[in-house]
């Protein structure tokens, strides 16, 4: 090749400067690329500015820079009085406090929800950072023990029995149920014409099962006699199911060939009860009553909130399980369970519950108002989660079933060790998304005559000792405070084990 042709390919004079990198990093790089790359982002984020502008800033002005602060009635919040327009009247807030927190609640007894608190947050919080260790034994305390301890520290009062006692009065007031469901099929039908003997003999069958179940339980009736005509009722009660519940899964556990690990898991268990029931007095009456008709404010929210998202975790389980059932009963009444459930409002369950179900049960059962909205509340949530978890379940693919019924895993070791986890990994967000929602609906129990936080919160401003023009917003906006802190830290706890769990991926 030519020394021409060669030096055609030299430049002969030097690159002009490239201009500078675009800065992506840091705060100009964050705004360059997020909010003003284009000419849509930048009109979205100049009118979000400005939403933000007339939303947060008069929000600011009225919970902190025009608020009161002290004062002990309503002239502390008059504009009159203090020369300048008045924001939150937080004195207001301040006289009330114990009336949102607690209800009627009396006070000299109020040390008792503070402990059943502290004793929730303390069992609960190590559950939630996966570092602890004896999470085993943590959840046993908090789901099985808490809510006992809880229940007679809050309600008080004791026990007269214990697992046959309790038993015992079910089983008895079931067949006394039945019995007079018989009866009033023979009246019936010996005052109709056309179908009179058929309601007869429907009547008779139906007194038959009520016979039959009674002379089945005469033994538990007849120990429970002797219980009752004994000097300590509720530690021969307390003995009695012990030996029964350990017998029975000393046996269901493999009897003396492999049964000694469930026998001696019952034994201390009931230890631990009859601990429990010497600590806290419930053999001798307890701490004293007070009704749940008294319970109001943060203490019935909290209530209902806890034990519905605990409660319908295990039936939303159950049904989304029966739903993809090959048994065609049980399919068929998962499903028709929850298209019923969902397609009822809240306000109905909560109405049928508080005021129609003591209709359907024994004269001689009782069941609490706050009891019945509970259950209602929980079979209600249970229909939506089971639909969640449903939804996971489908995710799963059909491969990870086969490959654990090819190493030899039952159907239930499936199910809790293979295919449930990773379909509740799959729907955290749809379970927390749930979880806000029941939290929130639990202002509806106010239509039942149950005060929560935002009934007892509305049902302050009636006192007028501090009407005032700004009274409302400002309780309304302690309300809204409260339910957004506890709303926020479930989706961001829930954001944290999403991440956790799906770090593999990463």
């Amino acid at each position: 090749m030519s020394d021409s042709a060669v030096s055609s390919f030299v430049r002969r004079e030097l690159i002009p400067e490239r201009a500078a990198p675009v800065e992506m990093v840091g705060l100009i790089g964050f705004l360059r690329t997020r909010l003003f790359n284009s000419p849509v982002n930048i009109f979205l984020t100049v009118a979000s500015l400005v939403l933000l502008w007339f939303v947060v800033v008069p929000t600011v002005e009225f919970l902190l820079v025009d608020a009161v602060w002290s004062g002990k009635d309503r002239t502390a919040c008059l504009a009159e009085n203090v020369g300048h327009p008045v924001g939150a009247c937080w004195p207001f807030v301040e006289a009330k406090f114990g009336q949102f927190i607690y209800g009627f609640y009396p006070e000299q007894e109020r040390w008792r929800v503070n402990l059943t608190f502290f004793l929730g947050a303390v069992l609960l919080l190590p559950l939630l950072i996966p570092r602890l260790p004896a999470k085993g034994l943590n959840a046993g305390l908090f789901f099985a023990a808490f809510p006992v301890v809880a229940f007679f520290l809050l309600r008080g009062g004791g026990l007269d029995g214990f697992g046959v006692s309790w038993v015992t009065n079910l089983l008895s007031g079931f067949a006394a149920g039945i019995g007079d469901l018989g009866q009033t099929l023979r009246r019936a039908g010996e005052a109709t014409a056309n179908i009179g003997p058929l309601l007869q003999l429907l009547g008779h069958l139906v007194s038959l099962l009520g016979a039959a179940i009674s002379l089945l339980i005469w033994p538990l009736v007849w120990l429970n006699g002797h219980i009752q005509n004994s000097s300590r009722p509720v530690w021969v009660d307390l003995v009695a199911t012990t030996v029964l519940v350990s017998l029975i899964l000393f046996l269901l556990g493999g009897g003396f060939r492999a049964g000694w690990r469930m026998l001696m898991g019952s034994l201390a268990t009931f230890a631990g009860i009859g601990v429990v029931i010497a600590t806290m007095g419930l053999d001798r009456g307890g701490l004293p009553l007070v009704d749940s008709g008294l319970w109001g404010g943060f203490l019935v929210t909290m209530v209902v909130s806890v034990t519905g998202i605990v409660t319908s975790m295990p039936i939303g389980i159950a049904l989304a399980l029966g739903r993809r059932s090959t048994i065609p009963l049980i399919r068929l009444f998962s499903a028709g369970f929850i298209e019923i459930w969902r397609g009822v409002p809240l306000i109905t369950v909560l109405f049928f519950a508080t005021y129609m179900l003591p209709l359907f049960l024994p004269g001689n059962f009782r069941v609490d108002g706050l009891v019945r909205a509970l259950i209602g509340i929980a079979l209600f949530s249970g229909a939506y989660i089971a639909e969640v978890i449903r939804g996971g379940l489908q995710a799963i693919p059909r491969g990870q079933g086969e490959a654990a019924n090819a190493v030899g895993l039952s159907w239930w070791q499936t199910t809790a060790l293979v295919v449930m986890p990773q379909a509740l990994r799959h729907v955290i967000p749809g379970l927390v998304n749930s979880f806000i929602g029941l939290f929130k609906d639990t202002s509806l129990v106010s239509i039942v005559a149950l005060f929560d936080l935002l009934g007892q919160v509305h049902a302050s401003f009636a006192d007028p000792v501090w009407a005032t023009p700004s009274t409302l917003f400002t309780g309304f906006a302690f309300a809204g405070i409260i339910y957004f802190v506890f709303c926020f830290g479930m989706s961001r706890y829930s954001l944290f084990v999403e991440n956790r769990l799906n770090a593999h991926r990463k």
